[in-house]
């Protein structure tokens, strides 16, 4: 009998989200019983506000929604995305620009798949969200990391992209607030990367996701507010997940010039079709709503973010530059590798992150999640009792 066909190399090649298997790992745990305290979901912990729960009980009783509508996304939702984009993001849009997607991993993929052509090589920042370097190579790119660390508080410069670009270079994904460090890059860092952009006729993909999630009066300035002219290369993924804690609606959107959208839009027009119409009623109304509770979700996210860089700070080794966006802190932690901690020899973040999980019953994720080891991201967005009693657990672990 004839063997049956190989799957997907491609697919094959992917490695699952490491940030959704420590989470699940940390969810087995504790239903087994254990006292995890887990850091590792990028997921607010707050419950959706209820005028946005309301404008999907509304759209549940009107018929029109049980019908499919544009595959790009229903008018009014493009109008209002449109309108934010040219707010925050400083670039005016019309709602023909606007992709909306399932939830912004959609856009993200979406857009490898419409500016990358097999063996362009993709200037990556690295740390860097642990599934860009999958959603490039299933673009058939080449991701090419490059890499900043502590020192320079996680943030690539212009020098550092000259000496990594080559002739195959064809697209600079851009990340701020960063996902997973914190990092928010200057209106002039930003302004200097894009001109550098500019100039090499280089795509874009800006990640856009956390830009109202920033604190100590920085502000998240878009790139192609810092530079007006880059916005024929430039294509920006947001979405409602991080800012209204929607995370499970999965209502996110891409946003660029309109022969790209016209790209994205056919293949999401096989992909997925439009997105669950009561979502994007919902969408619409944390977006046109009072933005109160957004805020006052932003503000205890500053106050957790003080605590957790005051903890992480009082345990020897560790290095943490204080973020200025998005809900993660990122320590340095590689002065506490090389060493034996109860019986046990650690010589990587991975280890480290395993160790910490089966002594302190803390889940964070290492460092190779996200580049280098060395590091773990440990995300904030968690209740202030367990945000403390975890740090506190690491600060006996190593004492």
């Amino acid at each position: 009998m004839t063997e049956r066909a190989p799957l997907s190399r491609k697919l094959s090649a992917i490695a699952e989200s490491a940030t959704l298997k420590v989470d699940a790992k940390a969810k087995s745990l504790q239903a087994a019983g254990r006292p995890v305290i887990s850091y590792a979901a990028g997921e607010p912990d707050f419950s959706t506000p209820q005028f946005i729960v309301e404008a999907a009980q509304h759209a549940l009783a009107d018929p029109a929604n049980y019908r499919y509508t544009p595959a790009a996304g229903l008018p009014v939702l493009r109008e209002a995305i449109a309108a934010k984009t040219t707010r925050d993001s400083g670039v005016d849009v019309t709602p023909s620009q606007v992709i909306v997607t399932n939830g912004g991993k959609q856009a993200v993929y979406q857009a490898f798949q419409t500016v990358v052509n097999p063996g362009d090589e993709v200037l990556l920042p690295a740390p860097y969200w642990t599934t860009y370097p999958e959603a490039i190579a299933l673009a058939d790119g080449i991701p090419v990391e490059v890499f900043a660390g502590a020192d320079q508080e996680y943030k690539v410069t212009v020098e550092q992209l000259e000496a990594a670009r080559t002739e195959r270079t064809r697209v600079l994904v851009f990340v701020s607030p960063s996902n997973p460090t914190g990092a928010v890059y200057t209106p002039e860092e930003t302004a200097a990367i894009g001109q550098w952009a500019l100039e090499h006729g280089i795509w874009v993909i800006s990640d856009e996701i956390y830009q109202n999630l920033v604190y100590d009066g920085a502000r998240a300035v878009s790139i192609v507010e810092a530079v007006p002219e880059l916005a024929g290369q430039t294509i920006l993924v947001n979405g409602v997940a991080k800012t209204y804690a929607m995370t499970g609606w999965r209502v996110g959107w891409m946003v660029g010039p309109a022969d790209a959208m016209k790209l994205a839009g056919n293949l999401q027009s096989h992909l997925s079709s439009n997105v669950n119409n009561v979502a994007q009623r919902a969408a619409l109304a944390a977006l046109t709503g009072p933005q109160d509770e957004a805020e006052q979700m932003r503000q205890a996210f500053d106050r957790r973010r003080r605590v957790i860089v005051d903890e992480l700070a009082k345990i020897p080794g560790v290095t943490v530059p204080t973020p200025l966006g998005a809900f993660y802190a990122y320590p340095d932690v590689t002065g506490l590798l090389g060493r034996s901690w109860h019986g046990t020899e650690v010589t990587t973040s991975l280890e480290l992150a395993d160790l910490i999980l089966e002594r302190a019953e803390v889940a964070v994720v290492p460092g190779e999640a996200f580049g280098p080891s060395g590091y773990l991201r440990l995300s904030y967005a968690l209740g202030d009792d367990q945000l403390l009693e975890g740090i506190q657990r690491l600060q006996r672990l190593f004492s």
